[in-house]
């Protein structure tokens, strides 16, 4: 009986990992800086502090990154945001970006 050769291999899967998006807010002269907030708050789960200084960042550069997510995510952040403020009477706009 001849002895049994094993051979291993050694599988390599190269994981990538998901594209991540950016939903960056755009400043308007109609959205209040409230309004702002809450979204910041209640949809992109920001803290307070961390939701105004964001808020100031658009009044002031024009634009500012409210979170970055995977696309899925990202998408349904800013549509949810966007529909609220379109509720609420503002013209609030946001886009989603890859990083």
């Amino acid at each position: 009986m001849e002895p049994k050769h094993i051979v291993s291999q050694k599988n390599k899967a190269k994981i990538k990992k998901p594209k991540q998006y950016k939903v960056v807010m755009y400043n308007d002269d109609y959205t209040t800086m409230e309004f702002v907030i809450e979204v910041l708050t209640q949809i992109f789960n920001k803290k307070l502090e961390d939701a105004n200084k964001v808020m100031l960042e658009v009044h002031q550069k024009g634009s500012g990154i409210a979170g970055i997510y995977s696309y899925d995510i990202a998408m349904t952040k800013a549509g949810t945001a966007m529909a609220w403020a379109k509720e609420e009477g503002f013209p609030f706009k946001l886009s989603v970006e890859e990083v």
